[in-house]
């Protein structure tokens, strides 16, 4: 019993996942109240009758006692837990025991993170956000909630079943040789190539990587690109395992007797039968794979139901080509500062079944985007400001005199033929009158509205630039298809004689075989470099037909459950302040620590770690990227001095005195980062 909803503060239903649990038990529950002869009622009707109750009460709540809940359990143990963001409220539900606050917690601020992707800096107005999320075409909005669904299933999976994103960081193939081969192919010849082709459509291509299943084998960032945050990575990888669901235990078996390159000598493997190549199948274009979490649809008695479902099948939009990118809104860091959500274009392309070339481009208006980042930013600091004084200090009467200037001429350069640039102007103008105008209301707290005003219609020429098609987005067109299929082609040609070796070392990228003989007792571990945002750790083989050092099936089983078991528990210590958790369950000794560093790998005396609160956001890198908040609050009284962050998991037989067991892992630290031994291109 899941559910996840988006509402407006009127009730109205912006988005919606539900399991077939939680759909049949609405079904039950809402056609049993209906009139003999009626017809159940729309899905979505049923979901905001439940729901608005729940939403009213929270703001009412919030308006009359400017305080709201953020989560509550019913009589029959479903758990709620809600958080308001701007003018949306997210709703989790978990009815059936396998999610605990926390995970409901982290699963509303990683919808958050893939709406912002989605829609970049529309979000920042409730407003705009509303009618990007609930489209009035009902065609349209039925296939955006289902590529929404895609993205939270597609989550929820790859939390559930690979460490990467149990842990929120980003696991490389260890290979180094061919890591490095891929890497210099990336940027001498696939990068460059594209760069100076003439059917790049003014794009240029920022950043390169392959990924095999969720694993990195390879990733370029051109030399004039910012740093592409672990955040935004794990979206990415997010979105293209949506596009091209991949599952490494549902490949088709053939046994193979495969040299480990872990240092375990010959081991039996299974690998996916080769499939044909992009290239042979590129003229014509096949439709994408169907969306996991989509909405099963209900088989009704009523034959006029019935036909009524079968017609709306027929009016289901394909799928958009594959060669079209997907519109993503990134980070950016460069000299002149900070940019949250700026808009690239991702270029998904499947090498193989399980093996994908993801190209980032950055787009030829993405200038105005920084130009209404700024705009935004600074009418947001003077609004807090007024909320605060009243009237603006003498730095912040400069600040706005400086905006004033360069946003007359970036509405100048956008040009009157738009009615969203009028309505701008239109603002803008009204703006200036009551702030700069003599004899007029000057700065204060009248203007405040006016504020949000401006902000409204930024938003408004963002939206217009990089969502609809007129305006400056007319005017943006992407790689050429066959640019794309060459790209395609050289990673291919590149990879051929690698792509089995890589889908059978993306199962056994590590195994623990390698660290028995110098750590006897130790069953797992997870390191993590969070100053990277990379981990390194033993592949869990859990299927029945897998044997692995854990054993086979069940007792596999047992041990990821404890590890993920592990895992939480140690976030919630780390939340409360704790940077160190030993504990003892049953057979086994758990260790969790988290250490700082500098540049030459002397450790730092460890400080305090901020205690937060319950409903704070979930500690990770995904949704919120708290280990960069970290350093920068560990960092702060040591200017100057670069600080590195670390985290080290390890599960022992229980039977290994204490001692030992802390030995290991001073060992197993400093071990696995050796650049000899686990070089992480």
């Amino acid at each position: 019993m899941k559910c996840l909803l988006i509402a407006s503060e009127s009730a109205e239903v912006l988005f919606y996942w539900t399991d077939l649990e939680f759909q049949q038990n609405i079904q039950d529950q809402y056609g049993a109240s209906q009139e003999e002869g009626q017809g159940l009622p729309a899905f979505e009707d049923s979901i905001s009758t439940l729901f608005a109750p729940i939403i009213i009460s929270c703001s009412t709540m919030v308006d009359r006692h400017s305080d709201g809940y953020t989560s509550f359990t019913t009589e029959n143990n479903h758990i709620y837990v809600l958080h308001q963001f701007d003018e949306c409220l997210y709703i989790a539900v978990n009815g059936d025991g396998e999610e605990k606050e926390d995970d409901l917690r982290r699963k509303i601020y990683v919808m958050k993170k893939m709406i912002e992707v989605q829609f970049g800096m529309v979000t920042l107005s409730g407003n705009l956000l509303r009618r990007e999320l609930r489209p009035q075409d009902t065609e349209q909005r039925a296939r955006l909630w289902k590529h929404l669904q895609g993205l939270l299933e597609t989550y929820s999976q790859l939390r559930e079943n690979d460490q990467s994103f149990l842990v929120e960081a980003v696991e490389r193939l260890i290979h180094p040789t061919l890591c490095e081969q891929c890497i210099e192919f990336l940027e001498r010849r696939l990068v460059q190539q594209l760069n100076t082709s003439v059917e790049r459509a003014g794009e240029e291509v920022l950043h390169a990587f392959i990924l095999v299943h969720t694993k990195l084998l390879a990733f370029y960032s051109s030399r004039n690109a910012s740093t592409l945050t672990t955040s935004d990575l794990l979206a990415l990888i997010i979105i293209a395992q949506n596009m091209y669901p991949s599952d490494v235990d549902l490949d088709d078996p053939s046994p193979e007797d495969v040299e480990s390159t872990s240092g375990s000598g010959p081991e039996s493997f299974y690998t996916p039968e080769p499939s044909p190549t992009e290239r042979d199948s590129s003229s014509s274009a096949s439709p994408e794979p169907p969306v996991r979490g989509s909405t099963p649809v209900f088989e009704f008695v009523d034959p006029d139901i019935q036909m009524a479902e079968d017609s709306l099948h027929t009016l289901e939009i394909s799928p958009p080509d594959p060669s079209t990118p997907r519109r993503v809104f990134l980070e950016v860091s460069l000299r002149e500062g900070l940019y949250p959500m700026m808009p690239h274009s991702m270029y998904c392309l499947p090498l193989w079944p399980g093996i994908t070339l993801v190209l980032l481009t950055k787009i030829s208006t993405s200038r105005v985007a920084m130009s209404v980042y700024t705009f935004l930013e600074a009418f947001d600091k003077l609004e807090k400001h007024l909320k605060d004084g009243g009237s603006p200090a003498a730095r912040g009467h400069l600040t706005i005199h400086d905006i004033r200037s360069k946003l007359d001429k970036f509405i100048k350069a956008l040009g009157p033929s738009d009615i969203q640039f009028a309505q701008l102007q239109n603002v803008w103008t009204e703006f200036k009158n009551r702030a700069f105008a003599r004899g007029g209301p000057g700065f204060n707290r009248d203007l405040i509205p006016w504020c949000k005003n401006m902000k409204t219609q930024l938003c408004g020429i963002y939206r217009q630039c990089f969502f609809t098609d007129s305006g400056l987005a007319n005017t943006h067109r992407c790689l050429s298809r066959s640019l794309q299929e060459r790209a395609q082609t050289m990673v291919q040609e590149k990879l051929m004689d690698w792509k089995d070796f890589l889908l059978v070392k993306c199962k056994r990228n590590i195994t623990m075989v390698s660290y028995l003989e110098d750590f006897p007792g130790l069953i797992h571990f997870i390191c993590v470099d969070r100053s990277s945002g990379q981990m390194i750790a033993p592949s869990l083989c859990i299927t029945e037909r897998a044997t692995s050092e854990l054993g086979k099936g069940p007792v596999a089983q047992y041990i990821k459950s404890k590890v993920w078991s592990l895992v939480s528990t140690t976030r919630r210590y780390l939340q409360k302040g704790y940077s160190t958790v030993t504990l003892r369950d049953g057979d086994f000794f758990f260790c969790y620590f988290l250490w700082f560093e500098n540049e030459t790998g002397y450790k730092l005396e460890a400080g305090d770690i901020p205690v937060l609160p319950d409903d704070s956001p979930p500690i990770g890198m995904l949704a919120w990227d708290y280990y960069r908040k970290l350093l920068r609050y560990y960092s702060k009284n040591r200017q100057g001095e670069a600080v590195k962050c670390y985290e080290l998991l390890t599960v022992h037989l229980g039977v290994i005195p204490t001692e030992i067991i802390l030995q290991h892992c001073r060992q197993l630290a400093s071990k696995l980062w050796e650049p000899s031994r686990n070089p992480l291109l």
